[in-house]
């Protein structure tokens, strides 16, 4: 049972290969086993490209290994239905593969228990929720975004460890060291869209890019009511190369949504309600249609309220540097209108803390 352990972390250490890039698809490893020997493993490289099943398979052909009678472990459940590929349960079997050890069980109603029962059907042993916890740490994002057909949304801030975010001249750079920094590029990576409001951009001028190596660019969404963003800023200037899309008020002046749309940005026009602010909602309700599943918020107090007042935030992550800013002006991560009771707090459970050089990141999930 140890060896077999092994073998499942060895799938789940495969599937992270493909941060990044399987969006909305899932993460997923598979390893094929032989006379305790491993034959074969893949992981889902890419939307739309082969599952980990099959890109097994492959490896294991490819190294002139049989797979008949052999064992496969695998983080998610086989897929049964055909999509931008075909059904790994069909090459499951035609592979001659005796033995599936599944990990986590697929929510997609196309799937859901339909996999492991076709399985069985032709002969096939399943074992299920084979090291299932460390199997579902994998794709919060999927399971969420499959079952909702909205984003997975994670709000991240830097802060002091007396709670600031700027200096009280609004200074912010650096709060947190580089391997902190360096991890942020990390999320982006991961997540499939960057979000923050026109705040963000005025006093900071970001790039919202990833530049991890070998990383992947997230959509660009900025929360811009009166359509305020500079045209001469880094978002515009950019915006032929990265995706960038600017929400706004759809009473905003029209002749600045030509200018940003002539630039390359998307401009996508909403209608605000009486306090003029944009529904965070409805945009991630617009981005989960377009196959957005999970926004990482880099914003500033106002809309990180904002995000936590709409309910749509799913984990937290809150890097605390070991320094300290003082000044009843100098801005905190969650501003806005605030809470008048402490029985009304938004509340999210501690799920992990690591450590970054003198630096800490907590994380927090609903």
């Amino acid at each position: 049972m140890a060896e077999n352990e092994t073998y499942m972390r060895r799938a789940i250490e495969l599937a992270r290969n493909g941060e990044g890039w399987t969006n909305p698809n899932p993460l997923v490893g598979a390893v094929i086993i032989k006379d305790g020997t491993i034959i074969g493993e893949g992981w889902h490289h890419k939307y739309g490209e082969l599952h980990a099943e099959r890109e097994a398979l492959k490896d294991c052909r490819e190294r002139g290994n049989d797979a008949s009678g052999a064992d496969i472990f695998v983080t998610l459940e086989p897929c049964c239905h055909f999509g931008k590929q075909p059904p790994c349960t069909q090459a499951i079997i035609e592979a001659g593969i005796k033995r599936v050890f599944v990990g986590s069980r697929d929510p997609n109603p196309l799937v859901h228990g339909k996999g492991n029962a076709f399985l069985r059907q032709n002969g096939v042993e399943v074992i299920e929720d084979f090291l299932r916890n460390e199997c579902d740490a994998l794709n919060p994002i999927f399971f969420h975004y499959i079952t909702t057909k909205t984003p997975y949304v994670a709000l991240k801030y830097a802060m002091t460890a007396d709670g600031k975010i700027a200096t009280k001249t609004g200074a912010s750079k650096w709060i947190t060291g580089e391997s902190a920094r360096a991890y942020v590029h990390e999320l982006r990576n991961r997540y499939a869209a960057i979000l923050c409001g026109i705040g963000t951009v005025l006093a900071d001028n970001p790039m919202l890019n990833c530049r991890m190596k070998g990383g992947k660019n997230p959509l660009r969404v900025i929360c811009d009511s009166k359509l305020r963003i500079p045209l001469d800023c880094q978002l515009v200037k950019t915006a032929k190369e990265i995706p960038t899309i600017v929400v706004c008020n759809d009473k905003a002046d029209f002749a600045k949504r030509s200018s940003l749309e002539q630039a390359g940005l998307e401009v996508l026009c909403l209608p605000c309600g009486n306090a003029g602010k944009i529904d965070l909602s409805t945009i991630m309700r617009i981005l989960g249609e377009r196959k957005i599943d999970s926004v990482l918020i880099e914003g500033g107090g106002e809309i990180n309220f904002s995000a936590l007042s709409a309910g749509i935030v799913n984990k937290i992550y809150a890097f605390i540097a070991p320094k300290l800013f003082g000044g009843a002006a100098a801005k905190s991560p969650v501003t806005g209108e605030g809470i008048a009771s402490v029985k009304k707090a938004f509340l999210f459970k501690l799920t992990k803390i690591r450590q970054f050089e003198d630096d800490l990141l907590i994380e927090y999930e609903k």
